[in-house]
């Protein structure tokens, strides 16, 4: 293992801290953002969805720009323009400075997600090993320590600038800085060229470029419909987690702050240790079992009888939802080893749709049923992961005959030859 190895890894897991820690800086201030904006209860949540659309927006775009840029050069600017336009949320007064701030935001995210999956998903092809959890562990010790800055800045009543301020200013010069020792790996954005999952050209060539896009689809297809499922009971959680235990389960307002906050640690220790499960029980068994914990986290919210046990459910829930994001970006890099930055890209966007549809859900069903059952929704949507969990296999049946085929790709090297 070379020195530019490690600190390719150390660099992007720095990375994906940053961005854990804006983004908590941003969702965890909305109350204050909407005050210091007077932004209406009515407007407010088109504002909130803008940011996914737009994400969505930018991972699209850089699916088309991995062709001709490297994805450590688009994450190397995409980052400081997100801690830019959280600085822009917070400094400035008018209802257009918000739009431009958090369209820049949105537009940026969606950038900086999927190029640091791909050169995560990269760095651990060339590694020949599961390390996809530890970043995606280190962007949830972000998300702690952002919310954790979030609670102080109101407690003591700060300014979104004055809390902001200083953030930015530490996370925007390291994160530059870092930038210099990020490692591409030698995935070229292909799929659109009909290269089929194990990289050979050979295999698909001669069906046409019709059944070629069909190829593509159908293998990407379940890996998109677990990020979307997870995305959706994360953004559960995220939205509904302190509304339903003061309102359904009857705690104080102090005790309603915490599940989220239990369920981030665990979401923390859970990706601490979960590389580990993959290399000793494989990345099947470790997905089976997130899924399962995760619909049992549920179904413990759903049926609980007080605020003690619906944490017990929220604190089985982030054990078991947070191996199954990183693994399904890891499990695209295995099917597309020859164009798995189209594939990340393309898969990212369903980050942002489970995001969208998973708390209007909820909410819908809370209103016109009741939140317990609303809460077995999501439960019932991550158990469908059990159905698609060959495909996180490192060599499932991708042609759908019974039949695998052997890699004909080297995916244990970067065209950097490290």
């Amino acid at each position: 293992m070379t020195d530019v190895l490690r600190r390719g890894r150390a660099s992007l897991a720095f990375s994906f801290f940053a961005q854990g820690a804006t983004f908590a800086l941003l969702v965890t201030r909305i109350p204050a953002i909407q005050d210091r904006y007077g932004v209406s209860d009515a407007l407010l949540p088109a504002f909130l969805a803008a940011v996914p659309i737009l994400a969505g927006v930018g991972s699209v775009t850089t699916e088309q720009l991995v062709k001709r840029i490297r994805p450590s050069r688009l994450l190397r600017w995409s980052q400081p323009v997100v801690l830019l336009a959280l600085l822009g949320v917070g400094s400035g007064d008018r209802l257009v400075e918000l739009a431009v701030a958090l369209g820049a935001f949105g537009l940026a995210v969606g950038a900086l997600d999927a190029s640091m999956n791909m050169l995560g998903v990269s760095l651990q092809r060339t590694y020949g090993r599961s390390i996809m959890l530890g970043f995606h562990a280190t962007y949830s010790l972000g998300g702690i320590v952002g919310a954790s800055l979030a609670w102080v800045g109101a407690h003591w009543h700060l300014s979104l600038f004055v809390s902001y301020l200083p953030v930015v200013l530490v996370l925007l010069p390291a994160a530059f800085v870092g930038s210099r020792w990020y490692v591409d790996g030698g995935a070229a954005s292909g799929l659109e060229a009909g290269v089929d999952a194990d990289g050979d050209a050979d295999a698909v060539a001669g069906k046409g470029q019709g059944e070629s896009g069909a190829l593509v689809f159908r293998l990407l297809l379940p890996l998109c419909l677990v990020m979307t499922f997870a995305y959706i009971g994360d953004s559960t959680v995220s939205n509904w987690s302190a509304k339903y235990l003061q309102d359904v389960l009857g705690s104080s307002e102090q005790l309603a702050t915490v599940p989220y906050n239990v369920y981030m640690v665990m979401t923390l220790v859970g990706r601490a240790v979960g590389d580990f499960g993959v290399r000793r029980f494989g990345a099947v068994a470790v997905v089976r079992l997130g899924a399962v914990v995760a619909a049992l986290g549920f179904a413990v919210v759903a049926v609980a009888p007080g605020a003690w046990v619906g944490m017990l459910g929220f604190t089985l829930l982030g054990l078991g939802l947070c191996v199954l994001v990183p693994q399904t970006f890891a499990a695209a890099g295995r099917l597309f080893p020859g164009a798995s930055d189209a594939a990340i890209a393309r898969l990212n966007i369903f980050n942002y749709v489970g995001f969208l549809i998973g708390s209007p859900l909820v909410g819908a069903l809370g209103d016109a049923w009741n939140y317990r059952g609303a809460m077995l929704v999501p439960m019932v949507l991550v158990l469908a992961t059990l159905g698609y969990a060959r495909s996180f296999a490192p060599e499932p049946d991708r042609y759908g005959d019974g039949h695998e085929r052997p890699r004909t790709a080297d995916v244990g090297r970067g065209s950097n030859g490290l």
